[in-house]
């Protein structure tokens, strides 16, 4: 195989249109061929960086047009006298406003090096004050916007569901955390806790989230196991997740070995119905084993819902860099579910189910 050859066959695997067998086969090769794996890795973080010189392309362009219609005087002004005011704001603008300041330092900058104003001990004077005023006016934001986070008062742009894979590892659905400024998951008890997101994989739609709160101490060894193997047409299964601000149980069959048609291959069709807050939460089978990630995304087949089967999960879990972790993930192999009630099982999975919230 030629090298374009490959490239174009890295190209489809990153892409996700691979079909399952044709990505176990490849990954298969990778195994066994360093020199493939090499150009996989190589090729992935090319594709990154093209991305995120793109993105900060654009966001200097955002944040140049944002400067220009935002008067940082009144602003001040406003959060003194309307604090409220504040969430309306960081509603709007909070991927904004924090770099809005910072973006008018440079500008002052440039101007006057290059009309010559740092000429005059005087101009320099002045231009120290300004820098000053606007670091000040920067803090003071920062720290009325934390407050109010702190506080409870900001209300997250999205939420979604995420379970645990590891003692602080969460599985979700990408589209749940697309594009978000900042990441907190709440448990059971609604206690919440601040966490990052570890790894992505868009082209299957799952995220996995590391809880990075110091006040969180970690979960003992999840009570179900991840089920590799195909589930069966008609199987019962269910799932437990935060469509509302308490857990939600649902229950049906699976209708489907495929998604939305025979070429989607990554899905289960299900009969649970679904919200957007079920996203990123389980779908697991009568015995307690999870064989899917519960994806409420609306789609073109009206009525139907999906789940992304466990096996993308369990490669994407593979594919985590290793310099991102400080050990090994280790998956729970034994079942504590199997052989209990309903009602059983979803007291024990209640420590392990938690909403996302995205900022």
């Amino acid at each position: 195989m030629s090298d374009n050859e490959l490239l174009e066959v890295i190209e489809r695997y990153l892409n996700g249109e691979m079909s399952r067998d044709e990505r176990k086969s490849f990954e298969l090769q990778r195994k066994e061929n360093a020199d493939v794996d090499k150009k996989v890795v190589e090729h992935k973080l090319f594709t990154n960086l093209l991305k995120q010189y793109g993105e900060r392309v654009e966001l200097e362009k955002r944040l140049n047009a944002i400067h220009e219609e935002i008067d940082v005087h009144t602003l001040k002004e406003n959060l003194l006298v309307h604090p409220s005011w504040i969430v309306q704001l960081w509603r709007s603008h909070h991927s904004k406003i924090s770099v809005a300041a910072s973006v008018a330092i440079f500008a002052v900058l440039s101007v006057m090096y290059i009309a010559g104003s740092f000429n005059s001990n005087n101009s320099v004077d002045q231009l120290k004050r300004k820098v000053d005023q606007l670091d000040q006016l920067n803090k003071s934001i920062r720290s009325s916007i934390n407050n109010i986070k702190k506080s409870g008062n900001v209300d997250p742009g999205f939420t979604g569901t995420g379970f645990a894979i590891s003692s602080n590892l969460i599985v979700t659905n990408n589209h749940v955390i697309d594009g978000a400024n900042s990441v907190s998951v709440q448990n059971a008890d609604g206690k919440l806790f601040k966490a990052e997101v570890l790894y992505t994989e868009p082209q299957t739609d799952i995220a996995i989230l590391k809880v990075t709160d110091t006040a969180f101490t970690g979960l003992g060894a999840t009570p179900y196991t991840f089920k590799r193997a195909g589930s069966d047409l008609g199987e019962a299964v269910y799932t437990l997740g935060y469509s509302s601000d308490t857990p939600v149980y649902g229950r049906g069959d699976l209708t489907s070995e495929n998604g939305e048609n025979s070429n989607d291959s990554v899905h289960y069709r299900i009969s649970i119905p679904l919200n957007h807050g079920n996203s990123g939460g389980p779908l697991l089978d009568s015995k307690g084993d999870v064989i899917g990630i519960v994806n409420a995304k609306q789609t073109q087949v009206e009525g139907a819902h999906f789940a992304i089967k466990t096996g993308y999960l369990l490669d994407a879990i593979h594919h985590i860099p290793a310099d991102s972790l400080k050990r090994r993930i280790i998956l729970n192999k034994k079942n504590t579910l199997a052989g209990l009630s309903r009602q059983q099982q979803l007291k024990k999975l209640n420590n392990y189910i938690f909403m996302v919230k995205v900022y």
